[in-house]
């Protein structure tokens, strides 16, 4: 698998964790920073900046993992913006 295909896969698997934290700013946060790192580094060649930045990228879907699970331990209810019906 090349390196573009691998680095789909885990900005995909990055996304889908984010997704799962119970809290509407983490979520929406975690959500932006990781299409603003991945569009930012898309153009990037150099393979030891590459590893380097496999190595970030699976270190932070690590935390984004151990923080999902942190936050719906304590979960602190939905914001209202979260409860607003959604309109066609």
């Amino acid at each position: 698998m090349g390196s573009r295909s691998k680095a789909l896969a885990l900005y995909k698997q990055i996304l889908q964790e984010s997704k799962k934290f119970t809290s509407y700013n983490y979520r929406n946060y975690a959500i932006r920073k990781t299409r603003e790192e991945f569009r930012q580094n898309k153009e990037v060649t150099d393979p030891q900046k590459l590893k380097d930045l496999f190595k970030k990228a699976k270190d932070n879907l690590e935390i984004v993992q151990r923080q999902v699970l942190v936050g719906q331990m304590y979960d602190g209810g939905h914001l209202v913006i979260e409860n607003q019906p959604k309109t066609s």
